[in-house]
Order: C-alpha cells, then sequence, then structure tokens
C-alpha cells in the first residue's frame, strides 16, 4: 500500500482529522442518461501533517478530470459579484493599478472579477482550466488562456513578457494537488514589486464553526494563516498582510510579495493571525483530533430533526447544488426520502441531478408551484441573500432551515 506523505512537507500523514466516508465528485452532477449509470464514489478522508499541520485529502482523481468541465459559474451570486467588485476598488486604490499595468487571476472562472478591471481600464488576462467556463469569460471580452497553472504556464507567459503587477486567486490554493509547482509558477509570473492576493476558506473557521461539509475532493487542502505562510517563503515569497473574511463562511486574504521587495513591510495583521491560531490550538494535534466527533454528533442531529419533520408530514424541498451540499448529503445519507428535489439559479445546474444522492434539480420557481413546508438552504454561506430572494415561502407559513453549524429553523 502506498504510504500517505504531506503534499507539502513530505512527513508521512498518520493522524486522522475526519473520515466523512466515501462519496463522489461533489460537483459531478447527473444527467438523465446518468440515472441509469453508476457513480464513481472516493473516500473522503482527510489527514493532519503534524510537522507543518497542512490539513488534506489523498488524490484520487486528477484535475484535469474534475475540472476540464466544471459546472460551478461564480456570477450567478450577487453578493460575491459585490465582493469582487468592491476588492477591484480596494486594490487599484492601494497598488495605484492603471491602464501601464497588468491583472492576471488564476482560476479566473467566468470572469466574474476581471470585468471589473476591465471596466476601470487595466489589463487583464485570465488563466482557467475548465473550457465551458473560460468560454463565457471569453464571451464577456475576457482575454482567457483555457489552461492549469504551474511553472509552465509562468515561464511561457515570462517569456512573452507578461507578468503581473496584481495576481489574484481566489478560492483556487485547495484546488491545486501540487502546491510546489503552483507556488513557485506565481513566483515566476510576478513582477520584482508585483503582489499576490489569494483567498480561500480559513481552517480555523471551519473547525470553529463545525464547516466539514466543506471538504470534497475537489478541495485537495485547508489551510491556516501559518501553514501558507510556510508554503510561500519555502518559494521566496514573504506574507506582508493577511485580513479575515466573511465570505464563504469564513475566508483569509493573504498578500504577499517577492523577499527581496522592501517597499512593502509586514503589517501587524499577519502577527495578530498567527496570533489567534495559536491561540486557538492550530499548531496541536489534540485540536484536530477532537474535529471528527464534534461531526458525528452533528450528523445525528440533522437526522434527527429530518426524521421528525417527516414524521409530521411535512415537505421539504432545498435550495442550492453546491459542492459543499454534496458533501453533507452523502455523508448524512439523505436522498429524496426527505428531501424532495432541490432548486438552483444556475441553467447549466437545472434538469440535472445531485450527485450520489440522486436528488434533482429545479428552476427556483418550483418551490412556488409546490409550496414546501421547509426550504433547507444548502449553500449557508449566502443564506441572507437567498432568503432574500425566496421571501415568498413566507406566504404559506414556509420556512428556512440551515443545517451547519447547527440544525437552525428561520
Amino acid at each position: 500500500m502506498k504510504q500517505r506523505v504531506c503534499r507539502f512537507c513530505g512527513t508521512t500523514l498518520k493522524y486522522s482529522f475526519v473520515d466523512l466516508g466515501v462519496s463522489p465528485l461533489a460537483n459531478s452532477l447527473v444527467n438523465q442518461e446518468g440515472l441509469l449509470a453508476g457513480e464513481v464514489f472516493y473516500p473522503l478522508h482527510a489527514y493532519v501533517c503534524e510537522s507543518c499541520f497542512l490539513v488534506q485529502l489523498e488524490e484520487f482523481e486528477t484535475p484535469q478530470n474534475i475540472f476540464g468541465e466544471y459546472t460551478y459559474f461564480s456570477s450567478y451570486a450577487e453578493s460575491w459579484l459585490k465582493h469582487a467588485r468592491d476588492y477591484t476598488e480596494m486594490a487599484v486604490s492601494r497598488f495605484q493599478l492603471d491602464k501601464n499595468s497588468q491583472v492576471i487571476e488564476i482560476a479566473s472562472n467566468d470572469g466574474y472579477l476581471l470585468k471589473y478591471f476591465k471596466e476601470a481600464g487595466i489589463p487583464v488576462l485570465g488563466i482557467e482550466p475548465a473550457a465551458n467556463v473560460a468560454q463565457a469569460a471569453r464571451e464577456k471580452d475576457i482575454p482567457t488562456l483555457v489552461e492549469f497553472f504551474g511553472r509552465d504556464t509562468a515561464d511561457k507567459l515570462e517569456r512573452e513578457e507578461k507578468r503581473a503587477d496584481l495576481l489574484v486567486g481566489n478560492n483556487v490554493l485547495a484546488h491545486v494537488p501540487d502546491l510546489h509547482d503552483f507556488v513557485a509558477g506565481m513566483k515566476i509570473l510576478l513582477k520584482p514589486q508585483g503582489v499576490i492576493t489569494m483567498e480561500f476558506p480559513h481552517l480555523l473557521r471551519l473547525i470553529q464553526d463545525n464547516q466539514f461539509d466543506t471538504i470534497y475532493h475537489e478541495h485537495f487542502s485547508y489551510f491556516s494563516c501559518g501553514t501558507v505562510r510556510e508554503i510561500f517563503a519555502s518559494h521566496g515569497l514573504t506574507l506582508f498582510d493577511a485580513e479575515e473574511l466573511p465570505t464563504h463562511g469564513g475566508s483569509l486574504r493573504i498578500y504577499a510579495r517577492h523577499n527581496e521587495d522592501e517597499t512593502k513591510p509586514e503589517t501587524l495583521q499577519v502577527t495578530q493571525l498567527l496570533g489567534l491560531e495559536e491561540t486557538a490550538g492550530l499548531r496541536q494535534l489534540d485540536t484536530y483530533q477532537d474535529f471528527s466527533e464534534q461531526v458525528k454528533k452533528t450528523k445525528r442531529n440533522i437526522l434527527g430533526f429530518l426524521i421528525q419533520a417527516k414524521k409530521e408530514g411535512k415537505k421539504l424541498a432545498g435550495y442550492g447544488a453546491p459542492a459543499k451540499g454534496n458533501t453533507l448529503l452523502n455523508y448524512c445519507g439523505i436522498r429524496t426520502d426527505f428531501i424532495d428535489y432541490t432548486v438552483d439559479r444556475s441553467p447549466y445546474k437545472q434538469g440535472m441531478y445531485l450527485p450520489g444522492t440522486r436528488i434533482p434539480v429545479e428552476a427556483p420557481d418550483k418551490i412556488r408551484e409546490t409550496r414546501p413546508d421547509y426550504v433547507v438552504i444548502l449553500p449557508w454561506n449566502l443564506k441572507e441573500e437567498i432568503m432574500e430572494q425566496m421571501s415568498c415561502i413566507r406566504e404559506w407559513g414556509g420556512r428556512f432551515v440551515i443545517l451547519i453549524p447547527e440544525v437552525t429553523v428561520m
């Protein structure tokens, strides 16, 4: 049997973080024809490295098979678009970007962010591995390379003299199995006084807020500020600033520069974040090993609520078809015996079925037609936006339900 080793530091992985059983790829929606075929389920077991404290899954599928065609389009979440607009305004002002600057985004999706830089008159380039998603960006006149990012892509762009003043990566670092190739590529692509910003879910929030559903095969790694700092430092990059964000249930945005660039001194926020993680026990194995029992208890409480609701004759529908929802549904064994269907605003997902559970995905109008007693919000990080969009359920006494961090009826 092949030995499990940490993808960053190479230490043998001996300690479990949480075992969520087996699950299909969380974004592998099933079409009508696929209902007559089998699905592949993979172990969903996260480990923690005792040396660098990187939480990680084994690589069962290549990024090419996972992300070659993708079902997630960023532009369907209004709150995320506002987040992108606000970031653009901040970055243009803070880093004095103009028509002579170059902004490059890795995993640029459908152009949701770069369009705002383009509107500001700043040259942009997207790098996106999913051809179907990249096409949506190109239709917005966002120049986009269809490829996976790493040293090879960075070398090619450097030869073309296309290096970044601002290099952006939102919710991509977790999707990278070869961290060294990826971070080395960023080092190559960054101009001498350029800035890297990256956003990713914060491991501290995952643990403290019970966000086990954010663990799925597309996310190979789960990061603390301390571990990311080590990873970047190993490639000659310095974290000079960091901040906590509310997005995705609690994320980090880190700012990095070349070690040699002394124009950007390290801020107090980095030290404060590292201290926060230290106090929370993120450098102690016990913190990670206690998480598993917390998750098992949550599963029992979720199933208890659903069983009681069905005993009372309640009708339940879901809202959203996010990857995190598929982890939760498969781990808890929730199928159409509990939730009749779910809805999603993305036309790409409508008419499909959730992987593993085979719950049908409908258009949002279905909720008004069937008038369920409970609407279970699967992308709980967007609950305010969704509750506003679907406020019509109050007309018949319907109520919203959040399952993470605990069952809450609203």
